[in-house]
Formats: C-alpha cells, sequence, structure tokens
C-alpha cells in the first residue's frame, strides 16, 4: 500500500467522525512507518553488481539476439576469472 492510499483512507476515516479514532490511530502509525520505508538509504552495489551491470552491457552490444538468461550466466562465469573479483576477495 502506498502513502498516497493510506492518506486517502485516513481522509476517508476522519469523515466517519468519532467512531473511526482507533482506526485513525492505527493508520497513522501506519503512515509513519510506510514514510521511514520510503526513506531507507539503498546500499551501494557490490562489486560483482557492478561488473555484471558492465558486463551484461557488453554481452548484449555483442550478441543482441541471445537469450538474456544465456548472456547472464555467460557473465556470471567470466565473474569467476575477473580481477575485479580477486580485489573483492581481499
Amino acid at each position: 500500500m502506498s502513502i498516497d492510499e493510506v492518506i486517502r483512507l485516513l481522509q476517508e476515516i476522519k469523515d466517519l467522525g468519532d467512531s473511526g479514532k482507533e482506526t485513525v490511530s492505527k493508520a497513522k502509525s501506519t503512515v509513519k512507518k510506510a514514510k521511514k520505508v520510503a526513506k531507507k538509504v539503498k546500499r551501494a552495489p557490490s562489486a560483482y553488481n557492478k561488473y555484471m551491470k558492465k558486463k551484461m552491457a557488453q554481452l548484449k552490444k555483442k550478441h543482441p539476439r541471445k537469450k538474456h538468461a544465456a548472456i547472464f550466466k555467460q557473465a556470471a562465469k567470466s565473474w569467476k576469472r575477473s580481477p575485479e573479483r580477486k580485489r573483492s576477495l581481499k
């Protein structure tokens, strides 16, 4: 459920009057939790993620008709031999 949906629901509950006070307080806490989750900072991509993104782009350009799964498998195999992997293991 998105924040906009929660806010819309809160407004509808407020329109109901006093009978929805408990529901309003629960909904408010849900909105606060949703905002915290929305503000979370993404982690930086790992060496593997960076390598795969770069390698997948190269392979897709070189083999445009090849299936994604086959290209991914090829890129993953090349990761084992790459110097970036050796640096990330230290």
